[in-house]
């Protein structure tokens, strides 16, 4: 049954004018409690020119027509009613004012239904009335809730009872309220078809908390073991909070990754995982899964999971890191400089986490950083040792990448000290070692003989490269005299250098010329030389030691113990000849120095006034022993 809680309530009775016809005036519907009673108000009009002397009525129970023989609730006549009603109904109005209440006591479910009254008059003059009116047996109280309840907004719910018997009158209270709100009892209403309500009134602003609350009413009547009960939960409208949700994620790359959100709201929200704008996945639903299948270092970032409905919307976000090893890595800067310039070289990469970034050129560490994605390598004055490659390597946990570049550091030429002339019979070879980058042009000058030989006369001159170091050979052949003077030029876009190549072995050139003859007569001076200096020494030492004995050792002198002008350089000039030879070995190995000559050159020895016989012969002497 429904009621209405428009107020004031109001039961407006129409009364028949003058000269009126038949009707009756009832509520459409009233309800009682189980066990209690009800009363049901009625009046009803005739035509005024009847005027009987007695006016009599009668109630039927679900049916207005007397040949369907319908149960008998109440009849003033006779006072006979239906074994149902008998000792539960009687008449509280007065028929002759018109006036037709109906009081039915210890109601119980069968006595539910539709109730009609019919006038009796007199003779012909009865009429049964079309309106009725529908007893509803109830066992709980009524409670009402507004339609819509949204959190945070004040609402009012109230408990409505039935007030129709006027034997026993109902009172009100409310189970679970506690934390709602006080209640506040209206009292009793009349409804506008003139039943009446007991009312009782909670007001509260909910929360989301509130959502499915159950609430219950109390009816209860003194004096008496009737009590009823009814509940209702509570719908609470509330927006959207996300109460689940992954904490910041780490994955390694090419793993499985799932991301959950879960929302608390009513009516369940529509949920959105996005990335950059981008939906990812939604649904409606109180908890959405992302699955994120062999995740890549491109789907590491910011995921946002967005909930919302009609009363709101919430939004969180989750990190997710994908781990990997360094990227190989990138160099840029300058690759080709000149000496003396500044070099700076970036070497960067992407990982995560940031790695080790480290420069090495030969095996040294030049620089590093760590935790870092960008290494940046300062060269401030480049110098032709800086030239070479070099390598950035990356490396965190999860692996290592490494990236070779080369810095190619331009200069002038530098002759270097192994340039020089050396002899070997009647060929004399020159090397002309230089050091520069770009490679240069090498050109041998004999100002003697106002030549100049280059490169490009493959003949005489045969170059080649081994990094930055060029080595030029200039070989003359025929050169029974002593070689003539002879300038190495290296040039290059930088600049020029030039050296007078000095000449190795310029002894032996001589000392060869003598030939095999004049060395075994020079080497008999020489030991007739020795054998004198040895008598006058062992001659002197017994003047002037009286005390020496025939028997004691006399001092032995060996030929090494003389020191002659010039051997020692000598000595080196051979051990660098042995490197020149080596060097030599591109054309083939040089023919050995032979320092024998003919018999027949012996007379064409040449002569030099710096050196004397004796010294000579020491000198050829010792390279003999040698």
């Amino acid at each position: 049954m429904i009621f209405l809680t428009a107020l004031p309530l109001f039961w407006i009775m129409i009364s028949a004018s003058r000269g009126g016809h038949w009707g009756a005036w009832m509520p459409s519907s009233i309800s009682a409690f189980e066990g209690t009673c009800v009363s049901i108000p009625c009046r009803f009009d005739f035509p005024d020119e009847l005027r009987p002397a007695v006016v009599h009525g009668v109630w039927y129970f679900n049916s207005p027509y007397p040949k369907n023989y319908p149960p008998v609730v109440f009849k003033s006549r006779t006072q006979v009613v239906h074994e149902s009603f008998q000792g539960r109904s009687r008449l509280l109005g007065d028929l002759g004012l018109r006036n037709c209440t109906l009081l039915l006591s210890n109601v119980s479910p069968e006595l539910g239904g539709k109730y009609y009254f019919r006038g009796d008059l007199g003779g012909y003059n009865q009429y049964t009335f079309s309106e009725h009116s529908v007893l509803d047996i109830i066992n709980t109280p009524n409670i009402v809730v507004p339609p819509e309840v949204v959190a945070g907004t004040e609402v009012e719910v109230s408990c409505m009872v039935p007030d129709n018997c006027p034997e026993l009158r109902p009172e009100l209270s409310w189970l679970g309220h506690e934390g709602l709100g006080e209640p506040a009892v209206l009292g009793r209403l009349r409804e506008d078809e003139g039943t009446w309500v007991q009312v009782s009134l909670l007001h509260f602003v909910p929360t989301r908390e509130a959502n499915g609350h159950r609430l219950g009413c109390q009816a209860s009547f003194p004096n008496t073991t009737l009590q009823f009960e009814g509940y209702a939960s509570l719908d609470v409208k509330y927006p959207p909070v996300i109460v689940e949700m992954n904490s910041s994620v780490e994955a390694i790359e090419g793993s499985h990754v799932s991301l959950l959100c879960g929302a608390d709201s009513n009516p369940p929200p529509l949920l959105t995982w996005m990335r950059d704008g981008t939906v990812l996945r939604e649904a409606v639903a109180e908890s959405l899964l992302l699955e994120l299948e062999e995740v890549t270092p491109a789907e590491d970032g910011v995921y946002a999971c967005l909930a919302e409905n009609a009363y709101g919307q919430d939004n969180r976000t989750v990190g997710l890191s994908v781990m990997y090893a360094p990227w190989k890595p990138t160099v840029n800067g300058t690759m080709v400089a000149v000496e003396g310039e500044t070099v700076s070289i970036l070497c960067s990469t992407q990982s995560n986490p940031d790695p080790i970034l480290t420069i090495f050129k030969e095996k040294q560490i030049l620089a590093t950083v760590i935790y870092e994605s960008e290494l940046q390598l300062e060269l401030p004055a480049v110098s032709p040792e800086d030239d070479g490659e070099y390598w950035c390597v990356a490396e965190n946990q999860y692996g290592q990448r490494a990236t070779a570049f080369n810095l190619s550091v331009e200069f002038a030429p530098v002759l270097l000290l192994e340039s020089h002339c050396a002899a070997a019979r009647d060929t004399v070879q020159c090397l002309c070692v230089v050091k520069s980058n770009p490679e240069p042009s090498v050109a041998f000058e004999l100002p003697s003989r106002n030549v100049t030989v280059n490169e490009s006369e493959r003949e005489f001159v045969y170059s080649e490269r081994s990094g930055l170091v060029l080595t030029s050979i200039l070989t003359l052949r025929g050169q029974a005299q002593a070689p003539p003077r002879v300038i190495c030029t290296a040039r290059n876009l930088y600049g020029a250098k030039s050296l007078e190549l000095p000449f190795q072995g310029a002894h032996r050139l001589m000392w060869a010329k003598i030939g095999p003859v004049g060395a075994v007569v020079a080497f008999a001076i020489l030991i007739a030389i020795v054998c004198y200096i040895t008598q006058t020494r062992r001659k002197k030492n017994v003047t002037e030691s009286p005390s020496f004995s025939a028997g004691d050792s006399p001092a032995v002198l060996f030929s090494s113990d003389f020191r002659i002008s010039g051997a020692p350089e000598k000595y080196e000039s051979e051990r660098r000849l042995g490197s020149e030879r080596r060097l030599l070995g591109l054309r083939g190995e040089p023919p050995e120095l032979d320092l024998s000559y003919s018999h027949s050159d012996l007379g064409k020895r040449p002569t030099k006034d710096s050196y004397t016989l004796t010294e000579e012969l020491a000198e050829y002497a010792e390279i003999r022993v040698k």
